[in-house]
């Protein structure tokens, strides 16, 4: 088992990386969802305390960049703003809070509805004080059973197989149970305790599950082959209006270089419903709106 001599410095808003326009925090988006009233909030935000951009992660999470700080912290202002604007839910777990969910999950295709999973998954991470210490860059990656996500890097996650029951991933390469999809987080945060319990401490913890000998074999327990009705793939989703299961209509908007600005983001604000999706491509989805 190799080991790390330096210390994870994924940024967050309580530990921001120092780049030379100044402090660059990362808020973390389970499922890439934003409450289409925060964007603007947000906004705000970005052009009192920042560069006045927002810019979209590949992990589908946020960054502010261009931040002034004080010996490496950011104002207590710009804290406060981020927490009454709903950035911060969990403090003591914000960097831990990696959650990637298929895009369209619930909404469009895909073998099942992993929503309620990724809600309840980030739950009970927040609720495990130990969780709190995950490198940032450990990743959980929830694929409804469209292939659209499941083939990225990851440490801990799922693959729907049919609409109640997902296989456990460990690693990028090992596969454990099929189990409910309501007995998927608990298991998901077994998984993640006995990472930690193995992964060592300090500057030389390792990060990812990849890393563990065996890429993580060891945690599964007995070997489970990887179900075939997980060996799926997807492009990613065409750019403009998709008709949902339901009957009502998503956008999907393409964002240049990933950067959202006031008029932009004022832009999704007038058209969106109630929530708009940060997707893995840097794009927007606006879903749930009303067929015209």
């Amino acid at each position: 088992m190799s080991r790390r001599t330096y210390t994870d410095r994924c940024p967050g808003v309580f530990r921001p990386w120092i780049a030379d326009d100044g402090a660059i925090v990362r808020l973390r988006l389970v499922g890439g969802v934003v409450p289409s009233a925060a964007l603007m909030p947000l906004i705000d935000i970005a052009e009192e305390h920042a560069d006045g951009t927002v810019l979209m992660t590949k992990r589908t999470n946020l960054q502010l960049r261009g931040i002034a700080h004080d010996d490496g912290c950011v104002s207590s202002e710009l804290v406060d703003a981020l927490t009454a604007a709903g950035f911060l839910p969990s403090p003591s777990h914000e960097l831990v809070r990696n959650i990637m969910v298929s895009p369209m999950t619930g909404r469009m295709g895909g073998q099942a509805d992993l929503r309620g999973l990724a809600r309840e998954l980030d739950r009970q991470v927040c609720a495990e004080p130990e969780l709190a210490r995950l490198a940032g860059r450990f990743l959980f990656v929830l694929d409804d059973g469209r292939g659209d996500i499941g083939e990225r890097s990851l440490d801990l996650g799922v693959t729907a197989v049919d609409r109640e029951h997902v296989q456990l991933r460990v690693g990028t390469h090992h596969w454990g149970d099929v189990v409910a999809i309501a007995e998927a987080p608990e298991a998901l945060v077994a998984y993640a305790l006995r990472f930690l319990a193995a992964a060592g401490t300090g500057d030389s913890a390792l990060w990812h599950v990849d890393e563990l000998p065996g890429g993580g074999a060891e945690l599964m327990g007995d070997h489970h082959a990887r179900d075939v009705r997980t060996q799926v793939t997807s492009l990613p989703l065409p750019y403009g209006m998709i008709a949902q299961d339901d009957g009502s209509e998503a956008v999907h908007v393409a964002v240049p270089d990933g950067l959202l600005d006031r008029g932009l983001l004022e832009a999704i604000t007038v058209q969106a419903a109630d929530e708009v999706i940060v997707t893995p491509w840097r794009s927007i989805l606006l879903p749930d709106l009303e067929p015209e």
